[in-house]
């Protein structure tokens, strides 16, 4: 063998010098192209869809809210019903009910239907009412009607002006006075109500109430208050105050102390000079003095609920010699109402009814 030979077979090639740098770049080529395909071939997470957000819903109109009327100037309607449900009817079985809304009833609507309450804030023009007389009976014309109520078939009446000013029991057919106690002259009587076994009389600026047994009219205490007195009628829990503001005040009929009161209005704003009130199912009835409208009122929120117009019960000679319209009384058993005024000649007993 030559010696050329024999260093070829000894001697090998040496290897490039960056050969570790390209294999190392490859190896990280061939990651990347590992983590791409990995990348593009993994399927897509389906993300979770946003809640829904939901408005919270629209309180309900406060109890005293301030009337408002409807956005499109129309007049918002309501139930006629008796908004609450009064204490003579709070035990009555749904088909005692049923048949007592029934009956024909003089107040144009169903005495029993409780219907729900309608928010202060969608009020309307209350709705007018008109009447028809179904009886007149004979009043005494010199008495100064400043509160009336019944008390079974007994009727009683509370008169006023100075020197005048009596508490009677009346007999209904023939307007006669069959009992009679007198103020002294320095009192001017207002509205009287029944509670139990007593009367309640109150006076107007002498700011002095009356108790008197209602079989007797002994006088069996007196008290005082710190507004005017105009009328008085109850709920059966508390005595509901008028003093010829726009406010009804609510007494403790234990003390005669307001322990509330609440501000009457329709959507015309405060009506004032409340008057001689009755409590009708579940609703305040008043006079407003010096006009001849009742305003049925609700007596939690003081919406007025209603007008009911007297306009034309007397004659013109008859209204001549008389002076305001003054005195609601209610038979609850019997289902009449009775109206009358200062100085009237004639009772009424009346059936409400809507006006044309």
């Amino acid at each position: 063998m030559s010696q050329t030979q024999s260093k070829s077979k000894r001697r090998r090639p040496l290897p490039p010098r960056n050969s570790w740098w390209v294999q190392a770049t490859s190896f990280l080529l061939l990651l990347l192209v590992v983590a791409v395909l990995a990348y593009l071939l993994t399927p897509a997470q389906t993300l979770p869809e946003p809640a829904l957000i939901t408005a919270a819903p629209t309180p309900t109109a406060q109890e005293n809210s301030a009337p408002t009327p409807t956005p499109d100037g129309t007049v918002a309607s309501f139930d006629l019903s008796p908004l609450h449900t009064p204490a003579d009817l709070a035990g009555l079985e749904p088909e005692r009910a049923q048949a007592d809304a029934a009956q024909a009833s003089p107040l144009a609507f169903p005495r029993a239907v409780i219907a729900t309450e309608t928010p202060a804030a969608t009020v309307g023009q209350p709705p007018v009412y008109t009447y028809e007389v179904i009886n007149a009976y004979p009043h005494d014309p010199e008495a100064f009607t400043q509160g009336l109520v019944f008390d079974g078939e007994t009727l009683y009446e509370g008169t006023g002006l100075y020197g005048r000013s009596s508490l009677r029991r009346v007999d209904l057919a023939s307007g006669q006075v069959l009992q009679q106690v007198a103020l002294e002259p320095d009192y001017f009587g207002e509205g009287i109500t029944v509670w139990g076994d007593r009367i309640i009389q109150l006076t107007w600026q002498s700011r002095r109430g009356f108790v008197y047994d209602k079989t007797t009219f002994e006088r069996l205490s007196d008290f005082t208050y710190p507004t005017e007195g105009w009328g008085i009628t109850h709920d059966g829990r508390r005595l509901i105050v008028s003093d010829g503001s726009a406010t009804l005040y609510l007494w403790n009929p234990a003390t005669f102390t307001p322990v509330d009161s609440v501000d009457v209005y329709d959507i015309s704003g405060p009506v004032v000079r409340l008057n001689e009130l009755e409590y009708i199912n579940g609703e305040v009835w008043a006079n407003i003095w010096q006009t001849d409208r009742i305003a049925r009122i609700d007596p939690v929120t003081g919406q007025v609920l209603g007008w009911i117009d007297l306009t034309g019960l007397l004659t013109p000679e008859e209204r001549a010699a008389s002076d305001v319209l003054n005195g609601i009384a209610y038979m609850p058993e019997s289902d009449r109402l009775f109206v009358t005024g200062k100085l009237w000649p004639k009772l009424f007993e009346i059936r409400v009814v809507p006006a044309s």
